[in-house]
């Protein structure tokens, strides 16, 4: 494919640059495919030496630089060269990069956005109010229309794919959060991700609330009173959608294939069995943002940054799932 991809680094501090120059080492550039890095651009050439990569990084001014992988710095200065782990500088400036990237797709200069960790607690200890990138971007791109899918597959190629119908909430909150039309939301867009993956089917299973989907009503009503019918509404549009299933043997079955993408309804019920198929793997997409957004599956491991150990498998299927889909989408 030809075009650029845009990858806002994160928060400088954590693995974010490390796992970014790796993965590009690792993707080469046979594909036609530029990249423009949105980040610091010094730092950025001190990791490469450090790392001993020789990335031909050229600095620009902009998203039309030509060449394979640029990097432009939006910001007025650079940051300076000692933060510690959690900065609230680099906390600030992860969210000044991923801003200028989003604002590049949807003035058409990128084909997708790939978008490195942030640490969420970094950024609200800096003074903004944050609930996570998929968020954010959603309310930049203003739409509420937006789901987060998790996707990522193990060493025989099996795959789960799960949306989620809540994401960065108090579990004790969740129950009062479902609502019918989101949840309607989530499947649509769970189906049609199928379709842009390419996918024979699109074949959607949605979990229950409670334990054994609410046995009936003993466990819980939300079965009854928000799934099912959310359910019987995408079924009625056309979609093929079961449920609600009793979660913990819905991913097993989900494993083996019997289904091609899972509604989980808070964040830890479709994440565990997620990364404990896929953990270095796993890639974070945002559905229904009027651009393309992925993002590795992990967070930014202030623990290892640095120290040249961070393994960049799921930036790397972060990039190459951007890719597919930009490659895939109708000009």
């Amino acid at each position: 494919m030809t075009g650029r991809v845009g990858i806002s680094l994160g928060d400088i501090t954590g693995i974010g640059p490390e796992v970014t120059l790796k993965a590009l080492a690792a993707e080469g550039g046979s594909d036609g495919t530029r990249y423009l890095l949105v980040g610091d651009v010094e730092r950025l050439r001190a990791l490469n030496r450090r790392l001993g990569l020789n990335l031909p990084l050229e600095s620009c001014r902009g998203p039309d630089q030509p060449g394979w992988i640029a990097v432009w710095n939006p910001l007025a200065a650079a940051l300076p060269q000692d933060l510690p782990p959690g900065s609230p500088a680099a906390a600030q400036a992860a969210i000044d990069w991923l801003r200028a990237g989003a604002q590049c797709c949807l003035r058409g200069e990128l084909q997708a956005l790939v978008t490195a960790p942030v640490n969420k607690q970094a950024i609200i200890r800096s003074g903004l109010a944050f609930i996570g990138q998929t968020e954010f971007l959603s309310q930049l791109a203003g739409t509420e229309r937006t789901a987060m899918m998790l996707l990522g597959q193990d060493e025989q190629g099996r795959w789960l794919r799960v949306a989620l119908a809540t994401t960065h909430l108090p579990l004790k909150e969740v129950a009062a959060r479902l609502a019918q039309p989101k949840l309607e939301l989530v499947i649509e867009l769970a189906a049609r991700a199928c379709h842009d993956l390419g996918l024979p089917r699109a074949r959607v299973a949605v979990c229950g609330l409670n334990p054994h989907a609410g046995e009936g009503g003993e466990m819980g009503t939300e079965e009854q009173t928000i799934i099912a019918p959310a359910v019987l509404a995408t079924q009625r549009r056309g979609f093929e959608v079961v449920g609600p299933l009793s979660a913990d043997a819905l991913f097993y079955h989900a494993y083996r294939g019997e289904y091609d993408a899972v509604v989980a309804m808070y964040h830890d019920q479709g994440l565990a069995p997620l990364k404990m198929v896929s953990f270095e793997t796993g890639v974070n997409w945002t559905l229904g943002l009027p651009f393309i957004r992925t993002s590795p599956d992990h967070g930014t491991a202030y623990d290892i940054a640095g120290k040249g150990k961070a393994n960049p498998s799921s930036m790397l299927a972060a990039i190459r799932l951007a890719k597919q889909l930009a490659h895939s989408k109708p000009s």
